[in-house]
């Protein structure tokens, strides 16, 4: 096996041994609907060749192709309610080389709902100026501005639908069909990146977000007001370069996570190089000596009054909520061992409550597990951000017979009792994130659930709509689309304005 095919097959297990489970560890009571295959049903084969990169394979695999139809087939019945666009970002490499599977070219996919039917689908790229050059990650310079591949997350905020990556400034896309409409910089007040997990205040609609960077400053505190005004940009002192994929708000506290995967100088140059034989590097790895902590501050600000504690070293892509209760801030996080590690940790990620008591001159800390199954990618109720909230919807994550991490059904947890309400649709289905809609004013009210869910019997993908409260029913309609939707990272939905 050559460097090339080494590297390969090392980042694959990696990513196995970061994301999947060959056994699912329920927590709580649960109900659950399997859906077989007849005997008759020929599933495509899927297996990952592990001396080729598993992003350009199986589910994770681009789709080359920018397609629209009109007048989807639908199963079962759309509510009438939903009238508007369900659209999700991902990591869709234009180019061979890209290095990993977060560093591919951002493309969306939508589907229009109104009136009970699915009028179209259409998936487009962001037309980023890597995108234009077919760059890898680092392949043309460091990312930053509108240099870079805005593929993670797409939200809606001030009137704008706007898609963000890791670094570097969103970009506006269309709601009617998805085009790019350009890079977003906020009229010119954003100097820093925005990274992918803004989260907006339910009460006043300001959207709070941050940017890390690869030079100082490395973390900044952004705040826009709700019609898309930037209103504050302030510094937080960290020591050096980390990856902060997200973050939490409550309603009165910003809280970061500041955790070990650091920024590889010497990675990066690798990837800057195209003639590198292993086809460029990965530019973080995980390194516990620099520290894990959680920083806590007043929301809005000042940064100055923020307030840390130490933790033990792990990993944290993607939080849940978190909301105050008294003295204390809790927060639900989808906790990894470690990330990027060069002998991953065997140890199954878990859901985790973090507490953190404020009264005292020192921060106290408890971290408890609060679910064992192997869950991430969460969704809750976007009226219930930095409050209590009542329900959380996950993807379930299994690893394959060659150790690549599938995405295997969803599952809806009961945060006050601990019932969970899964979807596990056997051998048929590979799901994605989903996004809940909600059916009426009361926030965790009743709602719907939708997630593209890829059919391996055809080769091609579904939208299941799914009772929100009642998962284990199955999907109340499938939108039935003429293409595979790769595995991706986070939607938004768009309702009609009335």
């Amino acid at each position: 096996m050559d460097r090339r095919a080494f590297v390969r097959r090392a980042a694959a297990l990696a990513a196995a041994a970061g994301t999947g489970t060959s056994l699912l560890a329920g927590c709580g009571s649960d109900a659950s609907a399997p859906t077989s295959l007849s005997p008759s049903t020929t599933l495509v084969p899927v297996r990952y060749d592990l001396d080729e990169p598993y992003w350009m394979q199986g589910g994770y695999g681009p789709v080359s192709m920018e397609t629209e139809t009109f007048a989807l087939s639908v199963s079962g019945r759309l509510p009438s309610s939903l009238n508007g666009l369900y659209v999700r970002n991902g990591s869709n490499p234009a180019s061979e080389a890209s290095p990993h599977w977060f560093l591919g070219d951002g493309m969306v996919h939508g589907v229009r709902l109104a009136n009970g039917k699915a009028e179209w689908y259409r998936n487009r790229y962001i037309r980023t100026p890597m995108y234009a050059a077919k760059a890898a990650f680092l392949g043309s310079g460091a990312p930053g501005g509108a240099s870079n591949q805005s593929n993670v997350s797409v939200f809606g905020h001030g009137g704008r639908l706007l898609t963000s990556g890791e670094v570097g400034f969103p970009y506006e896309i269309s709601a009617t069909d998805l085009s790019t409409i350009g890079v977003y910089d906020f009229d010119g007040a954003l100097k820093t990146a925005m990274t992918a997990h803004p989260k907006i205040d339910p009460s006043t609609g300001h959207m709070h977000f941050f940017g890390y960077g690869f030079v100082p400053p490395y973390l900044t505190y952004h705040v826009a007001d709700a019609d898309g005004r930037l209103i504050s940009s302030q510094q937080v002192d960290v020591a050096g370069p980390t990856m902060m994929h997200d973050f939490a708000i409550t309603d009165r506290d910003v809280i970061f996570w500041e955790l070990p995967v650091i920024f590889d100088l010497q990675a990066a140059v690798a990837a800057m190089d195209p003639n590198a034989a292993d086809g460029g590097g990965f530019p973080f790895k995980w390194d516990p000596t620099y520290g894990s902590r959680i920083g806590i501050m007043p929301l809005g600000g000042p940064t100055s009054q923020i307030r840390w504690v130490e933790i033990d070293p792990c990993y944290v892509f993607h939080g849940v909520n978190a909301f105050r209760d008294g003295d204390n801030v809790v927060m639900e996080v989808c906790r990894l061992h470690s990330m990027f590690a060069a002998t991953p940790d065997p140890r199954p990620n878990a859901v985790h409550r973090w507490t953190v008591n404020t009264s005292g001159s020192d921060l106290q800390f408890n971290d408890e597990i609060i679910c064992d199954l192997r869950m991430d990618l969460p969704a809750i109720d976007h009226r219930r951000i930095g409050r209590h909230h009542d329900n959380a919807w996950y993807i379930n994550v299994e690893r394959d017979s060659d150790g690549i991490g599938e995405f295997t059904g969803v599952t809806r947890r009961n945060t006050r009792s601990g019932m969970l309400d899964r979807y596990e649709p056997g051998r048929r289905y590979r799901m994605n994130e989903g996004s809940f809609v909600a059916a009426d004013a009361e926030p965790d009210g009743d709602g719907w659930f939708m997630a593209y869910a890829w059919d391996r019997s055809r080769n091609t993908s579904d939208l299941m709509v799914f009772d929100a409260h009642d998962l284990a029913a199955g999907p109340v309609a499938t939108v039935h689309l003429p293409v595979r939707v790769p595995y991706g990272f986070h939607g938004w939905w768009v309702p009609d304005q009335t």
